[in-house]
């Protein structure tokens, strides 16, 4: 652990506070309606693409029918998709000339980038026409980040509103979130990626001859305009199959600081927003400063076990730390910190490879995704599955005083807490019980990188970065036609089966009448409030998680201090 390491760590986070109230507040006018600097730009073209898709902007909806009309926009993105992938062979922009995809690979791809989940069973560069990673991934990149966050600013409506039964209008927060957040963001970044370096053409991949004599194949395309979507909508795929690793997508050291700001922005700027819509920006710092605190502590573990090392290689006579799997531009501290940020993000993009992190630094990015992709999240998801340990935590603390649990003035009662304990289960369950069979099966098994211990620990985080919608792997587990089918099963649930019933919770607290706090309400911006969530949210996981991630991380690092390894 050095200066440079902390430094870069802390220097992120200043940048990141300081964008998070000015961004925070312009997204909460883009979604109340009120005058933004960019609507003389925008507001004409929204009114131009509601006029052409039929939207009326004013005609909201209840819950039901905003996660109807959720529903049906992914699945019709995600044939679209999978057509695209199964043609790309006869379709223009293709100079390296790459076969359509099998049909099992394209249903997990479409499913991969139409939930926000990125996984790839591929790579890129070997695979995708540049008509798919134009009009298909990057699209999707788009797309998929716009239904997060419209889906967040639904879930806060919830919450601050009182005796209505709407939530919004779907359509009109999609545009809103793809037209006045990603696509400006995401244009100044891919200009700024491009300065540094990152390829933006239409080139065929080039085979050339090193000074060697060794052949080296030379990554062309539009990589530049999809790298910044990729980091600014946590999305994670890469162009390439080595990601942010490679020096195509993350040419320079100012470069991989910028994708991880990126990749932090929105997820911050959404708490502010929060606070906003809700006439308390106190609760949206207090969010912030619980999701700071668990990024914190998780790049604090992170950190210090790669700094430590391998003690097989100490022994040996050899010092320093784990340098296996990270690149050398980059080094332990900040791929320690991309490692921790992309999992508690919910991006799923890297400059490391997490297979060959230690026990307990291959532990972090794990439980980060475990705990229900809340430190920061996923573009909107992030804040939509803190609302759910928010309430989970005012129940909680109702009971323990003896008091009615009260939400910002709502009671929180039966029906609210089902609901929320429904969202809560998804993650365990669909992590849990599919690596349960992997083990058990021989198709499970048949394509592991590693035995024992560290090949569990491959399994449980396949199927726990699918349903977080992540999308990072442990990159020892590979495709197989078990893993695409379970796989895209996998993250379809962890994406909708989730979000569901936190739809249903805010139907249900936008309809109850709110009171004004009395002397005995307990707040839900004090310290005590911010110290107890974080306790909730770390029982919920480790109480869930502790017994599978014992078998995996866990006894992997134990083995390793006697000397053993698999």
């Amino acid at each position: 652990m050095n200066g440079p390491g902390w430094l870069t760590a802390g220097v992120l986070f200043v940048a990141v506070l300081a964008v998070t109230k000015p961004l925070g507040l312009y997204m909460a006018k883009v979604f109340m309606g009120e005058r933004t600097w960019l609507s003389p730009v925008f507001v004409p073209v929204e009114r131009v693409l509601c006029r052409l898709g039929g939207v009326k902007p004013n005609a909201e909806m209840s819950w039901q029918a905003y996660a109807f009309s959720m529903l049906a926009f992914s699945a019709v993105g995600l044939a679209y998709l999978y057509v695209l992938l199964r043609t790309q062979q006869w379709l223009p922009f293709n100079p390296n000339h790459f076969p359509n995809l099998p049909p099992d690979l394209a249903w997990n791809t479409a499913v991969s980038f139409t939930t926000n989940t990125n996984w790839q069973f591929y790579s890129g560069e070997s695979t995708m026409s540049f008509l798919s990673q134009m009009a298909g991934l990057a699209w999707h990149n788009f797309v998929s980040a716009g239904v997060g966050i419209a889906l967040a600013i639904a879930v806060v409506r919830g919450v601050a509103r009182t005796t209505t039964k709407t939530l919004g209008n779907f359509w009109v927060d999609l545009t809103r979130a793809c037209l006045y957040i990603l696509l400006p963001i995401s244009v100044a970044g891919g200009l700024l990626l491009l300065m540094q370096g990152v390829p933006q053409n239409f080139h065929a991949n080039a085979n050339l001859k090193t000074v060697e004599g060794i052949t080296q194949t030379i990554t062309g395309g539009p990589m530049a305009s999809q790298e910044s979507i990729k980091e600014l909508g946590t999305n994670g795929g890469g162009f390439v199959n080595a990601n942010s690793a490679s020096p195509n997508e993350n040419p320079t050291p100012f470069s991989n600081w910028f994708e991880l700001f990126l990749i932090l922005i929105i997820g911050a700027g959404l708490t502010y927003t929060y606070g906003k819509m809700v006439n308390d920006t106190r609760q949206g710092w207090a969010l912030f400063t619980a999701m700071s605190v668990m990024l914190f502590a998780g790049f604090l573990v992170a950190y210090w076990a790669e700094a430590a090392g391998n003690p097989i290689v100490h022994h040996l006579g050899v010092p320093g730390g784990n340098m296996e799997g990270k690149e050398c531009r980059f080094g332990i501290g900040t791929s320690a910190l991309w490692a921790t940020i992309t999992t508690a993000t919910s991006c799923g993009a890297v400059n490391s490879m997490h297979d060959s992190f230690t026990g307990l630094g291959g532990l972090v990015p794990l439980v980060n995704m475990q705990l229900g992709e809340i430190i920061f999240g996923g573009v909107g998801s992030g804040l939509y599955s803190m609302i759910v340990f928010v309430v989970l935590t005012v129940f909680i603390a109702g009971l323990m005083v003896g008091r009615t649990p009260e939400f910002l003035g709502k009671k929180i009662e039966r029906r609210e807490v089902q609901y929320a304990i429904l969202s809560v289960l998804v993650t365990p369950v669909l992590c849990l019980i599919p690596t349960a069979f992997a083990v058990l099966l021989p198709q499970g098994l048949a394509t592991l990188n590693n035995n024992g211990p560290h090949g569990f620990s491959e399994i449980l985080y396949a199927f726990t970065s699918g349903n977080a919608n992540n999308g990072s792997a442990f990159a020892g587990l590979g495709p197989n036609l078990f893993y695409n089918l379970t796989m895209g099963v996998n993250m379809i649930f962890g994406r909708f089966v989730e979000v569901i019933p936190i739809l249903a919770l805010a139907g249900v607290l936008a309809g109850k009448k709110a009171a004004p706090p009395g002397l005995g309400t307990f707040t839900t911006h004090s310290p005590i409030f911010v110290a107890l969530l974080i306790g909730t949210i770390l029982i919920v996981g480790a109480l869930t998680f502790f017994p599978a991630d014992a078998l995996g991380p866990i006894v992997d690092h134990l083995l390793v201090l006697h000397g053993k390894t698999y």
